[in-house]
């Protein structure tokens, strides 16, 4: 049988991986696919680059809308990224009958929608394992392998930039701004890191999984997001001291009256699996109702590791090919028809517990005046941990630290409170709140 042609648009680091890997593993991948998969023709702005990376037999252009337009090519691969041309390129393709495989978790968390409706009405599919934690197979775990659950929960660190960061401010006792440095010099982060440690990387995945797991249309712009620029490392000392570990975690939940969907940094339990994940690792928890509770770990990013991803898209499709669309798995796992217009809860209704940092005036009665507050909210403390002045600020100090950790309340309560007490003359710097997040 002739085998699958596939252009390929952009070969950078993950594209290149892709090259080499489908190549590499010609053999094996044509037993499972049923036919060969060949990258026969490649796009990218830097044409002479590109054609070292391919070699000879491959044809190499400068510009993406002739790879579109070849009537051989079957699949299309967009691995240029961002929002603009690839979105454009993504639904010529389609309109142009070709099934495409995309590592772009921020086009899809944003255009999602309008793409998979555009690719439902065509015939054709949008393959994206590669968008969410690089080499881990959670899209297909939530779209196939757990179909049979109701998802309760999900929580995931999926961005490798900020948990080498919480990992390295933990080990070494660092402020974030000095770990972030130390980051870009190792190529963990990016010249401009906002996207990665303001959460919004996370958050894009997080939507993507929430649509999948709940069977709901992609909102990101419905998603909160909160990144890690505000933690110091007296938050991941007193953490630890407490039992617990920061994570940045994408979290999407199910409640009565709808769905959570948020990104945020959480304390979470030193005894669960996730929260020893270090470095640049990445590491998804699923709940289900007849599973329980389930565990996909691995690398997040990466040349080969994604490539894994992206190839295992194009072996899908292959084994898909010639089958009828209706008989294909749906881009979200539930039929296009099917989607919940269960809504996407805002922050302010989000029932969670928490981890407050206070930094007070030494001096008699404070801790009863924000005890006070928090009763008088209705907010329960779990517990209280006040630091010795001396240790806080040194010899003579006149400040100190106290920590609390609360019961469950709803952030809208927790928020007033807050405000409240950030108004008392005897609380010194911003208050310090860090959700908790046991995981059960």
């Amino acid at each position: 049988m002739k085998p699958i042609q596939v252009g390929l648009l952009g070969i950078g680091t993950v594209g290149s991986g892709t090259f080499h890997v489908l190549r590499r593993n010609q053999e094996e991948i044509k037993r499972r696919a049923g036919r060969g998969i060949e990258i026969t023709m490649v796009a990218d702005l830097d044409v002479a680059r590109a054609q070292a990376v391919v070699g000879e037999g491959v044809t190499v252009v400068g510009d993406a809308r002739q790879v579109i337009a070849n009537p051989d090519i079957d699949i299309v691969i967009e691995l240029i990224g961002g929002y603009g041309v690839a979105k454009a390129l993504v639904l010529e393709a389609i309109a142009a009958g070709k099934h495409v495989v995309t590592a772009n978790k921020a086009l899809l968390a944003v255009h999602g929608t309008e793409i998979f409706a555009a690719a439902s009405a065509k015939g054709v599919m949008v393959a994206f394992e590669a968008a969410v934690a690089g080499g881990i197979p959670i899209i297909k775990a939530l779209r196939e392998g757990l179909t049979a659950n109701r998802i309760q929960w999900l929580a995931g660190i999926i961005n490798g930039t900020t948990n080498f960061i919480l990992s390295e401010m933990r080990d070494k006792g660092l402020d974030f701004d000095v770990v972030l440095e130390e980051a870009q010099r190792l190529g963990y982060a990016e010249a401009d890191p906002t996207f990665d440690i303001e959460g919004v990387d996370a958050a894009h995945k997080a939507t993507l999984m929430s649509a999948i797991a709940y069977g709901i249309p992609v909102q990101f712009d419905k998603a909160y997001v909160e990144g890690i620029t505000k933690l110091g490392a007296a938050d991941i000392k007193y953490a630890e001291q407490l039992g617990y570990r920061i994570k940045l975690l994408g979290i999407a939940k199910r409640q009565a009256n709808g769905i959570e969907l948020r990104v945020h940094p959480s304390l979470v339990p030193a005894k669960r699996l996730i929260a020893n994940v270090e470095g640049a690792m990445n590491a998804v928890v699923v709940h289900g109702d007849a599973v329980g509770t389930t565990l996909y770990y691995g690398k997040g990013a990466g040349s080969e590791p994604t490539a894994s991803a992206v190839v295992a898209d194009l072996v899908d499709i292959t084994r898909l090919h010639t089958a009828d669309p209706q008989n294909r798995v749906p881009h979200l796992a539930f039929q296009p028809g099917e989607l919940s217009d269960l809504p996407v809860l805002p922050m302010a209704e989000v029932v969670t517990s928490y981890y407050l940092r206070l930094r007070v005036a030494d001096q008699a009665g404070v801790l009863a005046t924000v005890t006070g507050i928090l009763a008088g909210a209705g907010i329960s403390i779990d517990a209280v941990l006040q630091r010795e002045a001396d240790e806080v600020g040194g010899e003579g100090s006149t400040q100190t630290d106290v920590i609390i950790l609360t019961h469950d309340t709803r952030e809208g309560t927790m928020n007033a409170a807050i405000e409240q007490m950030q108004a008392l003359p005897t609380v010194l710097a911003p208050i310090t709140r860090i959700r908790k997040e046991e995981l059960a």
